[in-house]
């Protein structure tokens, strides 16, 4: 674990340092309030989110997660069968989109939620992904993902998800190639993120594109106003926090 002090949000001459949490929070089946205090003692401009609800109700769940964090709703969740971006006021929505991926016959359907936003003067594309369980169909999708940045037309580009595969992994490397793996590039913080008991595999990741400065990356463990017992209890995943700055433009 490599711990030192990681930056806060704010805006520079030239230059907006945001800070972006990847959480995967099972469906909000676990402990909620729990799982809101994390979110608030990360303080983050943007959260990529994986397995936000889908069934009954689901916009109230995600209204509810967003009010508690301190945040808004952006765009995703059942609507892309699971990841979901909320941010603070702090974010211009530019535009959003919510992306279906092929399904593969008893398989999971998974999908994108994307947005471009404005925060203090940089503009900046956000992926939010859960990729398959499957090795084919996960590897598939990682070339979907970065074909989807691409389309999107905009400079600096964040992404965030449960990849479902350790950073040696076809998949991840096939991200990792084009994208700066946040944590392998400046780590803060604890690595692993799955299981919460006794974290022992890295398969959640922030990523960035080339011309964004990863300022630190990793497991939030010893924030202020962050417990182990609320990571315990808010679900099976840890969060991943990375401080980036992202030139102005």
């Amino acid at each position: 674990m490599v711990m030192r002090t990681l930056p806060g949000s704010r805006t520079e001459s030239g230059a907006a340092v945001i800070r972006v949490l990847s959480y995967n929070i099972r469906s909000m089946r676990d402990d909620r309030h729990s799982l809101a205090r994390v979110i608030r003692a990360c303080a983050p401009d943007v959260v990529l989110i994986q397995e936000a609800p889908r069934f009954f109700r689901w916009r109230k769940h995600a209204a509810w997660l967003a009010k508690h964090s301190d945040l808004v709703t952006i765009t995703g969740g059942a609507t892309t069968t699971g990841p979901m971006l909320i941010g603070s006021l702090r974010v211009t929505v530019e535009r959003t989109e919510d992306v279906l991926l092929p399904k593969a016959p008893g398989l999971h359907r998974r999908g994108f939620a994307v947005a471009v936003v404005r925060i203090g003067g940089a503009r900046v594309g956000l992926l939010s992904c859960h990729l398959s369980l499957r090795s084919d169909e996960r590897h598939a999708q990682a070339g979907m993902l970065l074909g989807r940045l691409k389309e999107l037309g905009v400079e600096h580009v964040i992404v965030g998800g449960d990849i479902n595969e350790r950073p040696e992994g076809r998949s991840f490397r096939r991200l990792s190639a084009e994208l700066q793996d946040c944590w392998a590039v400046r780590p803060w913080g604890g690595e692993n993120t799955y299981g919460t008991d006794a974290p022992h595999k890295r398969i959640d990741a922030i990523f960035a594109t080339g011309g964004i400065e990863v300022l630190g990356c990793g497991v939030p463990l010893d924030l202020p106003g962050i417990s182990r017992a609320d990571l315990r209890a808010a679900t099976d995943h840890l969060p991943v926090l990375a401080a980036l700055r992202v030139p102005a433009g």
